[in-house]
């Protein structure tokens, strides 16, 4: 089984002294888009105000300028330890033990504007970038990125592709129609009995899965597969609509 995860705005700062190698990171064949977006937002930290302005960033937010001026040798941090918000707060990659970390690395991509899909445990520098800016110099980020992420996605060896992506990143790379994939959507039912989607819990019901699989590490193939393991472990999910899976909290 494969995850693909959202990125968070929000991210820790720091890391270790190790910079930003492309050649390290996960599905290496997104090396030239990478490349390209890097480039691009290196040379929009040139110009302040322009990148304030492209950023939509506020007067407390400038020192993001800086942190993307610095994305070839800034210091760097596992990707699921960069994210801070309410998915990776319920994560809390930082507190799993070592072969449940292990197993992320192997199991889960983060999705990041910057970078495209990168591991768990792939270490990247911070940056600012979200998934509906058009970064001068680039086409849109769709763009630059569908196309490629999806057939990067449609080499990767996994069997089954678990996305818990918000769709504005599914849209930066869609999972090839050729894999077997489901998108889990989160969902409360109300006292009248009507199902209905959640925003602010759904990061967080996505982030206690995350870190549920990773505890327990199941061997998953197929959405069938997951699904048994669902009701063996309490874990709300049913088949929804064609390829989407409920979630119930």
């Amino acid at each position: 089984m494969l995850i693909l995860l959202p990125p968070s705005e929000t991210k820790r700062p720091g890391g270790r002294r190790t910079p930003l190698r492309l050649e390290h990171l996960a599905l290496p064949s997104l090396q030239p888009q990478r490349e390209a977006v890097i480039e691009a937002l290196m040379t929009l930290a040139e110009d302040a105000d322009a990148a304030a302005r492209v950023l939509k960033l506020s007067a407390r937010q400038l020192g993001e300028i800086e942190v993307n001026a610095a994305l070839r040798h800034g210091p760097t941090l596992p990707a699921v330890d960069r994210y801070t918000g309410v998915l990776y707060d319920a994560l809390d990659a930082p507190s799993l033990d070592a072969a449940a970390r292990r197993w992320l690395g192997k199991h889960a991509l983060i999705h990041a504007a910057a970078f495209g899909p990168v591991g768990a445990l792939d270490r990247i520098p911070a940056y600012r970038l979200g998934a509906a800016v058009t970064v001068p110099g680039l086409p849109p980020l769709r763009r630059v990125w569908a196309d490629a992420v999806t057939a990067a996605l449609a080499q990767h060896s996994a069997p089954f592709i678990l996305d818990l992506r918000s769709e504005a990143y599914v849209a930066l790379g869609p999972v090839p129609v050729t894999a077997g994939a489901a998108y889990v959507r989160v969902v409360t039912s109300g006292e009248d009995g009507q199902v209905r989607a959640l925003n602010h819990f759904n990061k967080a019901a996505k982030g206690v899965l995350a870190r549920t699989l990773a505890e327990q590490r199941p061997a998953v193939r197929s959405v069938r597969g997951l699904l048994r393991w669902a009701a063996e472990s309490g874990v709300a999910l049913e088949p929804g609509p064609a390829g989407e899976l409920l979630l119930h909290v």
